[in-house]
């Protein structure tokens, strides 16, 4: 009976992990305490590995599977997704303080200019662009606090739903 490739390379890899897992195990006992204790190392160091190998073994060979297809993730896009959550999030701080002078004018138009130029990047994906920026006319009305925090979960689920590597 002849295994599938998936499967040899998982059987090959762990037979890497507990070999290294034990030669590491058996060093560190070894200078910690002398022979007994490098053997009791490397015992349950390569016992770790096999056991942390034979339970992932599931979710391995699906990945090997020919029907699993892996959707790239653009993981500049959506590093710039949650730049733009942070520098909107800045800014909402800013609009609706904490303290009345707890955020000077200066500070509040430079958070606004850095929350608009990243909303306005062409590298966002297009629903996330969409969402930021309704989520900053909700905020530039400074006047409803609960609306501009409405826009911020709407936007916060448009970034989560762009993911693509969940």
């Amino acid at each position: 009976m002849k295994s599938p490739p998936g499967a040899r390379i998982h059987l090959m890899i762990t037979f890497v992990l507990v070999t290294c897992g034990a030669v590491a195990g058996g060093c560190l006992g070894l200078l910690l305490s002398g022979r007994l204790m490098a053997v009791v190392f490397a015992a349950v160091a390569g016992l770790g590995a096999g056991l942390g190998s034979f339970f992932s073994r599931r979710q391995v060979l699906a990945l090997f599977e020919p029907g699993h297809e892996a959707v790239p993730a653009d993981g500049y896009a959506e590093g710039l997704a949650d730049a733009a959550l942070v520098c909107i999030a800045t800014y909402q701080a800013a609009v609706f303080p904490l303290t009345t002078d707890g955020v000077s004018e200066a500070e509040r138009e430079a958070r606004r200019t850095m929350a608009y130029r990243i909303s306005a990047y062409e590298g966002l994906p297009y629903p996330v662009r969409t969402s930021a920026a309704a989520a900053l006319e909700a905020i530039d009305h400074g006047a409803d606090r609960q609306r501009a925090e409405t826009a911020m979960k709407a936007l916060c689920l448009t970034i989560y739903d762009n993911r693509r590597g969940r």
